[in-house]
């Protein structure tokens, strides 16, 4: 077993790295929200456009599974740490791309089409990254707090998201509407590579996996189609557990954004700094909800957090309809303190449903394939059910279904806190 500073330059590693894809992936979903409907598909009318723009966001979370299954079979058998360099270069480099593409104005349709490329490799490597930088952690912590331990390189996503709300809403104050429209909105996809960098080699002082590094020999010719053969139930309890986790934290922090700004014409400022204060505290609490699943087990945490969000949204968007900057930073910030809940011992929960052998694809694919069917569709579901039937409640029932499928999984779930990972087949 590691030592204690060990332990935490692996947990930082893997935090920082999961900060960075992260950000990457989420500046993406503001601007989506924001400006690439005016920029990228400018010839339809603006909720249309936003659709269309929440549509390419929505093949990134598509490439994930294909990322899962890729970047699992290589990491089952040939280790985490080569596939973690690959994925934080991957994610980099396409997300800064972006940030130089030419708009729709200046070449036509072959904006949108690159744009679609990026976001679809972007999708890929970010596919690849949380089950790599979840099980380099899962692998070396104590059972005993291992649900602690791997709820960090999980603050990865509210930090992540923190940090690109925050170069957003600093650009979007700093600058005229037409200054970011017009180049303000590059500023955080340029700042990607500088951070990749500082990521890259902060991951390059990490280790292999101990356990993994034990059972190298036992690795699967396809570990992929092993885990499907072997490991199905368990594939559709780490899939129900996401579901509804996903579909609440994308309606939370990015449809959100499109409901306050373009159909409520709330000011855009606002709800961002709502968003920035909801990641900081979920920062804060998921690293605890996640040692109190160590203590009370993964079980009852998860549950509660998602029988709560159950009960919140039907409250959450009367909340943001009365624009009142305390009841929208409360409407916010409740529901991602409560997805925290879920969040934080979600690591340790679906890396504990499978062998060292196939826990790299088995953890993956549970968690990525769930993307399509949730974080994906959920703001194009979201969208699309307001403008059908020109209320926001079939939304709010939207996401409550989801939390109730995810509900049903914990109760189908074994409890799993303090299990020896040696001992699972």
């Amino acid at each position: 077993m590691k030592t204690q500073s060990q332990l935490r330059t692996v947990v930082g590693a893997s935090l920082i790295g999961t900060t960075i894809e992260w950000f990457d992936f989420f500046i993406y979903g503001v601007a989506a929200a924001l400006v690439f409907n005016k920029l990228f598909f400018p010839a339809f009318d603006p909720l249309t456009g936003t659709l269309i723009a929440f549509s390419t966001y929505a093949l990134g979370f598509f490439a994930r599974p294909v990322g899962g299954i890729v970047f699992g079979h290589f990491g089952d058998r040939i280790g985490r740490k080569t596939l973690l360099m690959i994925s934080l270069l991957m994610m980099g480099l396409s997300t800064t791309a972006i940030g130089l593409l030419p708009t729709y104005d200046q070449v036509g349709a072959l904006a949108p089409a690159l744009l679609i490329l990026l976001r679809l490799v972007q999708g890929f490597a970010v596919g690849g990254e949380w089950g790599g930088a979840v099980l380099i952690v899962a692998e070396e912590a104590p059972s005993a707090s291992r649900g602690f331990w791997t709820s960090w390189p999980q603050v990865g996503a509210p930090a992540g998201n923190l940090l690109a709300a925050g170069v957003f809403a600093l650009s979007s104050a700093l600058l005229s509407d037409a200054d970011f429209l017009a180049w303000g909105w590059r500023i955080p996809f340029l700042l990607s590579i500088t951070l990749v960098l500082i990521g890259y080699w902060l991951r390059q002082a990490v280790e292999e996996s101990r356990i993994f590094a034990e059972e190298a020999e036992q690795a699967h010719a396809f570990p992929a189609v092993e885990v499907l053969r072997r490991k199905g139930r368990a594939l559709l309890v780490g899939g129900g557990l996401r579901f509804g986790e996903n579909i609440c934290y994308y309606v939370a922090t990015t449809f959100s954004l499109t409901y306050f700004t373009e159909i409520r014409g709330g000011d855009r400022s606002l709800v961002l700094n709502a968003v920035l204060i909801g990641a900081a505290l979920e920062m804060v609490t998921m690293p605890m909800f996640a040692a109190l699943s160590d203590r009370v087990g993964r079980r009852w945490v998860y549950g509660a957090g998602a029988a709560f969000l159950v009960a919140w949204f039907l409250a959450f968007f009367a909340l943001l309809d009365t624009a009142d900057p305390l009841l929208v930073g409360l409407a916010i910030t409740v529901a991602m303190i409560a997805h925290g809940a879920m969040y934080g011992p979600q690591a340790a929960f679906i890396a504990e449903l499978f062998p060292t052998q196939l826990r790299y694809s088995g953890a993956s694919i549970a968690y990525q394939a769930t993307s399509i069917l949730a974080g994906s569709l959920a703001p194009i579901i979201a969208l699309s059910l307001y403008q059908l039937y020109h209320s926001i409640t079939p939304v709010a029932a939207y996401v409550a279904m989801g939390m109730v499928v995810s509900v049903i999984a914990v109760f189908f779930a074994h409890e799993t806190k303090g299990i020896d990972l040696r001992d699972i087949d």
